[in-house]
């Protein structure tokens, strides 16, 4: 088994030096190669990349912007591995992670995978925060990576692996963004191929983003969602109308308080003091439990709006998805 590690990079040259000093230390015991895919970006970073010539056998690629998705497919057609390993640029590694991975894949193969992110001691308390809020089974974390809520599970491409004989039949990813990574797992399955979690291999996952972004992030999430239902509808989830659910209720939570009926409001303030606990717990920090409970409300606000606006206008409207929504879509 050789793997292949595709990372699409965009704009972000201060990410990879660290993402591949992540490689340089592996414990892994056989030779690897890794793609590095330049998406179109004003600021390149193939002169870090010449950096780690010496250490590693790193190639890499500049080509036009055309998404993430594509850039992946990109570096598959011209990787030589018959497993092909993606991250996004701004994670790193633990040491024993290509370990874990192939000693799983020869324990119990599948054609793709996915693992969970973790974040480390050194990231900023607004960067744990998301982080808690987009792992934790308090939240739609629950379905994205550590513990896994669906029948079947989804890997999603800041952290997966799909073999070459599987992205040779369904072609790679498609090119909405985001939504490309459930996309390209469903079509895996029907296609016959078997999806697992491998909850060992975690990577460290940084997201260099602020409030405003993360907004954005997870609104575009949210706008996905129906798509994907629209296009795969035997796939489609009660859990994925949860957020907007959690929005309805919270907006009608607010009407009754007026009318002098507290019950449901408070539900809502005993959740988020169940989040605040749990980061606590977790981070160990009050300051980093306060700012979770700000980036759940993020989360579950960002999502559901857009759940609901590509909603009405999908289902309802019936317009077309790449004319209803067409940021979500690379040309």
């Amino acid at each position: 088994m050789y793997f292949s590690i595709i990372v699409p990079v965009y704009n972000r040259p201060d990410e990879i030096a660290a993402f591949l000093e992540s490689l340089v230390i592996q414990d892994y015991l056989h030779d690897f190669e890794i793609v590095i895919i330049e998406d179109g970006s004003e600021m390149p970073c193939e002169y870090i990349v010449k950096k780690f010539n010496k250490k590693l056998n790193v190639i890499y690629f500049f080509k036009k912007n055309s998404g993430p998705g594509d850039s992946r497919n990109f570096g598959m057609k011209r990787a030589k591995g018959d497993y092909f390993l993606i991250f996004d640029s701004d994670c790193e590694l633990p040491k024993q992670y290509l370990s874990v991975v192939r000693k799983s894949l020869e324990s119990n193969f599948v054609d793709c995978f996915g693992g969970p992110d973790a974040a480390l001691d050194s990231y900023s308390d607004i960067q744990r925060s998301i982080n808690f809020a987009m792992t934790s089974v308090l939240t739609t974390g629950g379905i994205r990576g550590g513990s896994e809520l669906l029948d079947k599970f989804q890997p999603r491409s800041f952290n997966m692996g799909i073999s070459k004989n599987a992205f040779l039949e369904t072609g790679g990813f498609g090119k909405i963004h985001p939504g490309e990574d459930p996309d390209l797992s469903i079509r895996l399955w029907k296609l016959g191929f078997k999806t697992k979690l491998i909850k060992e291999a975690f990577v460290y996952h940084k997201r260099r983003i602020n409030w405003k972004k993360y907004y954005s992030q997870v609104n575009k999430f949210g706008l996905a969602r129906p798509v994907l239902d629209n296009w795969h509808p035997e796939y489609s989830k009660f859990i994925f109308v949860l957020p907007s659910l959690f929005l309805i209720g919270f907006c009608l939570s607010i009407f009754f308080y007026f009318l002098k009926f507290q019950f449901f409001l408070y539900l809502y303030f005993l959740y988020f003091f169940i989040v605040f606990l749990f980061s606590i717990f977790k981070y160990k920090s009050i300051k980093i439990g306060f700012l979770s409970m700000f980036a759940v409300a993020i989360q579950f606000f960002g999502y559901g709006w857009g759940y609901l606006k590509s909603f009405f206008l999908i289902n309802v409207l019936k317009i077309k998805p790449q004319n209803a929504l067409p940021n979500l879509f690379f040309k």
